[in-house]
């Protein structure tokens, strides 16, 4: 009876679909209705909007492994150079100087910053006398607050050795 209701409601391409005569296409159709109708266990995924959402309390995904280089980041050798991050835009090489001398003797600080803006690009480099004044500097600052931001200072990894098959930058010869 539901049935019959619903297809004086479709549109004619459905209701052809509905009341035909095949006998092939309207038990089809009957069945996926009536799937339709059953109730959805609790513990089941389900389509909503195009998107599979899953109410299972325990998930298969496994995610995949790390490359090695991920899942041991080499730790960079003790130097007397340290590598600063998270600097606020606002930071000078003069306030970088000041923050890290109350830990040793700093040879020389630098604000790496843009061309263009002048502006801070949000790290720098602070090189000091010894290691151990170094360590101090580290344990001191990484962190802290900066500028109102908080600071990471690790020690600086040496820069690669340049390749010599790259391309000279714009007419360098």
């Amino acid at each position: 009876m539901a049935l019959r209701s619903a297809a004086a409601a479709a549109p004619r391409s459905l209701r052809r679909l509905i009341t035909g005569t095949s006998a092939r296409t309207l038990p089809i159709f009957l069945q996926a209705i009536h799937d339709c109708e059953k109730p959805t266990p609790p513990n089941t995924n389900a389509f909503v909007s195009g998107r599979l959402f899953s109410s299972a309390s325990t998930s298969s995904f496994i995610p995949p492994p790390l490359p090695p280089s991920a899942q041991q980041r080499e730790q960079p050798e003790p130097s007397t150079n340290l590598f600063v991050s998270g600097l606020s835009k606002r930071t000078t090489t003069e306030k970088l100087n000041e923050a890290f001398a109350k830990f040793g003797e700093v040879v020389h600080a630098r604000v790496v910053t843009d061309r263009v803006t002048g502006y801070s690009k949000g790290f720098g480099f602070v090189k000091y006398a010894t290691l151990e004044d170094a360590a101090k500097g580290i344990e001191g600052m990484d962190g802290k607050f900066l500028d109102g931001w908080v600071i990471f200072a690790e020690y600086a990894r040496p820069r690669p050795p340049p390749e010599h098959n790259a391309v000279p930058p714009y007419g360098r010869q």
